[in-house]
Order: C-alpha cells, then sequence, then structure tokens
C-alpha cells in the first residue's frame, strides 16, 4: 500500500514552519490515540502514521530530501518509522509529556529513569561587569559564585545512608493515574516527584533536599572585542552533576560600563573630538586619549576649514574583532566648541574677525 503525503497526514500546507507542524502533529495525536479510539482497529496505525510523517518533516535535511524525491528518497536508511507505541514515545516525549503525563501516559512508552541513574548537573548563569578597556583588549576575570550543589555526605540522594523505601502513593512507580472517560491520564506521581522512593531517613546535612549551599571563584579568560550583552560558556564549570553524571556549564552574560571618553559602534571607537572655533578655522594637531594605560594617545590632524560633525578616521585604531581579522576604527567626531563667556578682547578682535567676513 502506497504511503500518504506526509504533508496531508498533517494536515498543513508544504510551507509550514516548525511551530505549525507541532501544533498539527499534537492535534492528531490527541485524535487518534488508540486509547481514545478502543473500538478502531486503525488507530494505532493512523497515530504512528502521522508520528512518522512528523518525525520526518521536523528534521531539516529529511525535509528537504523528502520534498525533492519524496518517499523513494527516505528508503536506505535515511527514512522513518516506529517499530511500536512505545516507540514513538520515546522519541517524542519532549511533546507528548504537555499533555500524556511526562512519561508517555495512557499505559504506553512511560520509561521512567532510575532514580540512581546518572543526573547532568544545572547550569549555572551570571554577569560579569567589564570596563570597555577590557572588552577591547580582553582580560581574565576572577568572578565569585553561590549556587546550590549535591550534598556530599549523601551524594545528592537526600537519604541518611543511601536507604529508601518505596513510595506509597505511587507504589514505586513514579506515576499516578486519573481517569478521563475512557482513557488514562498519567502524571508524575506528587509525593515522590518521580523517582517512586523516599528516603528512609533525610539527610542530616541537607535536610533531605540532596543540595547544599556553595560559594566558589572561577578564572575567565574574556577574549578581545566582546560586547555587551554577549554570553561565555565554561564548560563544565556548573554544578556538579549526580550519582557520578558530568558537571553542567556556566554562562557568564557581558555587561560594559560605559566609558564618558568613547562610544562603541560595531568595533569601531567613537571619540568626541572637542576643538576651539580657531583651531577647526585654521587648522591644529589633537591628541586622542588611549583605552590601554601603556598605549601613547593618537595624534589627529585637523584641516583647517572643519566644520562641526565632520568625522576623522584613524583606520584599524579600534576594537579588535572576534575573528582575528584585524581591529575596527577610531573615529572622532568633530565637535567645535564656543565660549559662553568672552572678555572684552576677546570680544573685540571677534567683532573685528565678523566685520572683515562681512566684507
Amino acid at each position: 500500500m502506497a504511503k500518504r503525503d506526509y504533508y496531508e497526514v498533517l494536515g498543513v500546507e508544504k510551507t509550514a514552519d516548525e511551530r505549525t507542524l507541532k501544533k498539527a502533529y499534537r492535534k492528531r495525536a490527541m485524535e487518534l490515540h488508540p486509547d481514545r479510539n478502543p473500538d478502531d482497529p486503525q488507530a494505532e496505525d493512523a497515530f504512528k502514521e502521522a508520528a512518522e510523517a512528523y518525525q520526518v518533516l521536523s528534521d531539516t535535511q529529511k525535509r528537504e530530501v523528502y520534498d525533492r524525491f519524496g518517499h523513494a528518497g527516505l528508503e536506505g536508511g535515511a527514512g522513518a518509522g516506529f517499530q511500536d507505541m512505545g516507540d514513538v514515545f520515546t522519541h517524542f516525549q519532549d511533546i507528548f509529556g504537555d499533555f500524556f503525563g511526562g512519561g508517555g501516559g495512557f499505559g504506553f512508552g512511560g520509561r521512567r529513569a532510575r532514580p540512581d541513574a546518572p543526573q547532568r548537573g544545572a547550569d549555572v548563569r551570571t554577569v560579569v561587569e567589564l570596563s570597555l578597556a577590557e572588552v577591547v583588549f580582553g582580560t581574565e576575570k576572577e568572578i565569585d559564585l553561590a549556587h546550590p550543589t549535591p550534598c556530599e555526605a549523601c551524594d545528592g540522594s537526600g537519604a541518611e545512608g543511601g536507604r529508601f523505601v518505596t513510595c506509597g502513593t505511587c507504589r514505586g512507580s513514579g506515576q499516578v493515574g486519573t481517569r478521563r472517560g475512557a482513557f488514562v491520564l498519567q502524571t508524575t506521581c506528587p509525593t515522590c516527584g518521580g523517582a517512586g522512593r523516599l528516603p528512609e531517613k533525610p539527610c542530616s546535612v541537607c535536610g533531605g533536599t540532596g543540595e547544599q549551599h556553595t560559594e566558589r571563584r572561577v578564572k575567565i579568560n574574556v577574549p578581545a572585542g566582546i560586547d555587551e550583552g554577549q554570553t561565555l560558556r565554561l564548560a563544565g564549570q556548573g554544578q556538579a552533576g549526580r550519582n557520578g553524571g558530568p558537571s553542567g556549564h556556566l554562562y557568564v552574560s557581558v555587561r560594559v560600563t560605559p566609558d564618558g571618553r568613547f562610544e562603541r559602534d560595531g568595533y569601531d571607537l567613537v571619540h568626541g573630538l572637542q576643538i576651539s572655533f580657531p583651531q577647526a578655522a585654521l587648522g591644529t594637531m589633537r591628541e586622542v586619549p588611549s583605552l590601554a594605560e601603556d598605549e601613547e594617545p593618537t595624534s589627529i590632524e585637523v584641516p583647517a576649514g572643519v566644520q562641526p560633525n565632520d568625522t576623522l578616521v584613524v583606520r584599524g585604531a579600534g576594537i579588535p574583532r572576534l575573528d582575528g581579522r584585524g581591529r575596527g576604527d577610531l573615529v572622532c567626531v568633530v565637535q567645535v566648541d564656543v565660549p559662553k563667556k568672552l572678555s572684552p578682547r576677546a570680544r573685540t578682535l571677534i567683532e573685528e574677525l565678523a566685520a572683515t567676513m562681512d566684507e
């Protein structure tokens, strides 16, 4: 029997995006689930057909192959298919968890992880405050962290001596069922949190929570050219894992302290260059301060007749690019100072200049 078009199976257009596909599949899964259709012998096949369609269309590479060559293009290893209902739920736990109770529900595919299985530690997020000079040239910083970590006394289990008893609410299954008409909705046990067991005696150090407060200091290398809002990822520097699981990661978001002398525009540094009217008219040499304490100021030649808001550019004197391809520019925006108060002598000279220019 020829397979139906996957887009037709899910009832979507060929231009459907990922969100539309997921929404359509959720709807079809709810409609076709065998426990909702006990008198329909074809329900399970239709349910698996919808799952197969979503498996292909939600995968960018498989979808491109299918759009070009149809079902034939997916044969020989690149296709989709499921052995049984449990296989379907195993592939799509993230979708079914929302309305089938987290573990597959309805008696199919519910696979509760062993309580003593290795668990990856949680990620830790923090913010580091940097000066403009530090993001331009890069730096090494030490940051203080405070977060929970698995209790060393009970290895994160929360149980004194690692001893447990079976949960009386779910009888060790980790799931409790609630009947809704023709089907039973399974949800995580509220007593044991899905573990299926409880500490025989709570750990005296952590009180049964399995966690304790930890403070530590971590050294980070900030690359030159990083910008406000970007995040550094330090693998394995998050919370420790449980039962031998790997540690999580540390994510450090960058916040830049404003610098009154410069503004950042991409990889360019923008500086307001203050000059007087005579300097603008006659031209002059000015120095722009350096961000680095050990660098000499940059000399800028101001041409005669420069106008307010004109820009003078020093190539390659800006911010290093993260890809290593040189640096941005130093852009000096000319700002002509007009004095608010004049001495009698200055006023006389300016009046004479004005009269000369009006001739």
